[in-house]
């Protein structure tokens, strides 16, 4: 198998120029190539300025400022030759057939033999790309097909031709999965692939019955939402998001290629009212808005969505649907009479009939397509496990009520599900009518497939330990947003003791969205709100013993975060031996934004990674100050090597770019620390005492002067101080850690007791941001 290290990225537009990013990203070299504008000075413009542009864009290409130095920029005029020195490029030029087969031909002439050729292409097919190009050419080419932007969305389609070497291509497969992070789909060459051509299809169904059913766009976008597992952006937020513009050049390219009678032609018809919001810059978020936009005009934010009878602007309005606000489950909707209720099966009926037709035509097997509409579009379920939660024989009979035509795939179906559980393993429902286990690539395990097929070894409410083989426990935070509370201390102490009589490792890891996002802010508020301040003060001391008891167990432990891991979560990873963390990892102490301090370890685990890291002057107050900057502001890493760069991670610590794979590096990392593993020694800091004190309140005053910190932000930041100056202690004594435990806990329950912290709390549970007081 051909090994890939450099990669070249022809076309610096949006897409090339992130494919290109998330190269940089994976630690890999990249030249980014494009044209030669005419009568341009520097003939390289283009590229610099797509590598310009990405540095300042929010959210951000680039996992860190040193990826963006492995991006190499050029032209296709003067530094084509530099094709010679990569191993795989990826054309990213204009959805022209001539255009890129005109490149093609000059790339194969400075290619190196058996050099991988990829188009990312979602609208020509392969077929004819390849049309007339030399044998050896078509054996190295295939689509790379990959969803903006390509740092966060995790799909990638790929495509092969007859001739495609299929070596080369599992190199190409191997490098997009274990090293740009991507889930793989297979796909046929057929127009569209699955991405575009189901969803593309979904999303015109959802404007046109909308339109039929006289829905406004905040309706339509609440029933196509939680209860079918699709981002709270429904329809018409997607279409904004992606852009109103990029809808015709999709529904172009499909009119053309599809065959007659596909169901996506009945839903491409012409609108008025989105040709006039394009031509008007109306183009989604990119643009001055698009079904739904900000006015600023008062100097106020207000959410306003358009009418679409008139193509006025109107205040955004919540639907207040009894019904709509009860159903928690697909059905449910689809069973609400009146508009709502023919609109979610107008919609969704289409849809998972179109999806079912799809299977054998655009992918072989319907769990590639319910991963491309899980991974391309972030539904919850794919669409054949949406027909499984719905029920195949009353969605069948729903079909036939509304004159659609049921796919023999869905007619053939009877009493069976599309998926089943099978002596313990998940099995997919294949075109002959039988059952195949659903296998994960090599290298990937997931804790869903052992929760199948195993009972837990310790239970409660928030959380649950699970065997995950080789002698290695698995912690897994299960309470709601994985919050922090008393009863994941209790269980994972009683783990400790559990893995230390009878097993080697743990890992702390979860399959959520988020691996925690800190303490149960909720929770705080009823216990503050009936003045229980002993149930308070024994959860931060049950949280600092519990975290200590993990630090210096005898035995190594790994945490696996992915998404945030805020407040205590990253606390948790604060005093773990080693952490294998996704990529996609925001990692912060962020409690100063609800009124407090951190008070499980995070403020002593920070001083002490600073005060040795090597990377600040020697003394006491360089790293309080920096301490004390981070967690005053709330800062969180965007990407785990900013974390690596804040030292919320440590040098040693390792990244997972492929969220898949992140369980198994875990357990990896966690057995390779097991032989002759001894617990770190405990440690102590010099801090700068009162007059260091002094010098953060000064700075936070400075803050206030400028505006950016509120009166009790003061309060909150004199309360970090003391903590981070280590109190009364002198500037030449050293501190021990429950010394600085012990002030992180005082300062604490000055500040939980305080009304203004409370407010923030409230304001938090209530809205998800915490009140600026």
């Amino acid at each position: 198998m051909s090994k890939i290290n450099k990669v070249a990225v022809i076309g610096a537009g949006v897409m090339g120029s992130g494919i290109a990013a998330q190269v940089a990203n994976a630690g890999h070299s990249v030249l980014l190539l494009d044209i030669v504008p005419e009568g341009a000075e520097n003939r390289n413009i283009i590229a610099e300025t797509a590598l310009q542009k990405m540095m300042k864009a929010d959210p951000a290409p680039f996992m860190s400022k040193r990826a963006a130095k492995l991006v190499e920029t050029g032209n296709v005029e003067d530094d084509l030759e530099k094709l010679a020195d990569v191993d795989w490029v990826i054309e990213v030029v204009i959805e022209k057939l001539d255009v890129k087969q005109a490149l093609y031909r000059r790339i194969d002439t400075v290619r190196k033999p058996g050099t991988a050729i990829s188009s990312n292409t979602s609208t020509i097919p392969l077929e004819k790309l390849v049309e007339g190009m030399p044998e050896a050419f078509q054996r190295d080419f295939m689509i790379t097909h990959f969803f903006n932007p390509p740092r966060y969305m995790r799909l990638m389609e790929l495509v092969l031709g007859a001739k495609t070497d299929k070596a080369l291509a599992q190199s190409v497969e191997d490098f997009a999965d274990r090293k740009l992070g991507k889930s793989v789909v297979h796909c046929n060459d057929r127009p569209g692939f699955v991405a575009n051509r189901l969803g593309t299809t979904w999303i015109q169904l959802g404007v046109l019955k909308a339109l039929e059913e006289g829905l406004s766009v905040e309706e339509a976008d609440a029933v196509m939402g939680k209860p079918f597992g699709i981002p709270k952006t429904g329809i018409f937020g997607l279409i904004d998001l992606v852009g109103l513009d990029l809808m015709p050049h999709i529904g172009a390219s499909l009119k053309s290629t599809l065959p007659e009678g596909d169901l996506f032609h009945e839903t491409n018809r012409d609108l008025p009212l989105v040709n006039r919001m394009i031509e008007e810059g109306y183009t989604g978020r990119k643009g001055k808005g698009g079904f739904y936009r900000l006015n600023r005009a008062t100097g106020q934010k207000i959410k306003e969505g358009i009418d679409l009878e008139t193509g006025e602007y109107r205040v955004s309005v919540k639907p207040d649907h009894p019904k709509l606000k009860a159903a928690k489950k697909p059905r449910q909707v689809l069973e609400i009479d009146g508009p709502l209720g023919r609109y979610a099966l107008g919609v969704m009926t289409n849809t998972l009939a179109y999806a079912a037709r799809l299977v054998g035509d655009a992918a072989d097997d319907i769990a590639s397509i319910d991963e491309v509409m899980r991974l391309g579009y972030n539904w919850r379920w794919g669409p054949f496990e949406l027909v499984d939660l719905i029920g195949s024989e009353w969605l069948v009979a729903k079909m036939r009520e509304n004159g659609i035509d049921v796919p023999e795939l869905l007619d053939n179906l009877g009493d069976k599900t599309f998926y089943r559980i099978e002596d313990g393993r998940r099995q997919a429902l294949q075109p002959d009518g039988s059952y195949r286990d659903i296998a994960r690539p090599e290298g990937v395990i997931m804790l869903e497939d052992f929760k199948r097929t195993q009972e837990p070894l310790l239970k409660n409410g928030s959380a649950a330990v699970w065997d995950i083989g080789d002698d290695v426990l698995c912690f897994e935070f299960t309470s709601k947003a994985n919050a922090m509370d008393d009863q994941i201390m209790d269980l994972l102490n009683k783990t400790i003791g559990l893995v230390k009589r009878k097993y080697k490792a743990l890992v702390i890891y979860n399959e959520g969205t988020n691996f925690s996002v800190g303490a149960n802010l909720g929770l705080a508020l009823f216990v503050a709100n009936i003045a229980a301040w002993g149930e308070i003060e024994k959860l931060v001391s049950s949280g600092q013993s519990t975290y200590k008891k993990m630090k210096y167990a005898p035995f190594p432990v790994v945490a696996a975060p992915s998404g945030m891991a805020l407040g205590g979560g990253c606390e948790v990873l604060l005093h773990v031996d080693a952490v294998q963390a996704h990529a996609e990892s925001y990692i912060g102490l962020v409690e100063c934004g609800v009124g407090l301090v951190p008070a499980w370890g995070g403020c002593k685990e920070m001083l002490t990674r600073w005060q040795k890291s090597g990377k600040l002057p020697n003394g006491p107050m360089p790293a309080a100050s920096k301490v004390f900057e981070m967690i005053s502001t709330a800062t969180v890493a965007k990407s785990a090597e900013e974390a690596r760069e804040l030292m919320f991670l440590k040098t040693d610590d390792a990244v997972t770019m492929n969220r898949y794979r992140l369980l198994a590096d875990a357990k990896a990392k966690a057995l390779s620390l097991v032989d002759g593993y001894q617990p770190p020694e405990p440690e102590e800091v010099y801090l700068p005492g009162p007059a260091g004190k002094v010098a953060f309140q000064m700075a936070a005053e400075g803050f206030a002067r400028r505006g950016i910190a509120t009166p009790h932000d003061l309060t909150v930041a004199d309360e970090l101080a003391t903590v981070l100056s280590g109190g009364q202690t002198d500037i030449f004594d050293t501190m021990d850690e429950d010394a600085i435990m012990e002030l992180e806990q005082d300062s604490f329950m000055r500040l939980v007791k305080n009304n203004k912290t409370l407010a923030r709390f409230e304001s938090v549970v209530e809205t998800g941001k915490p009140l600026r007081n």
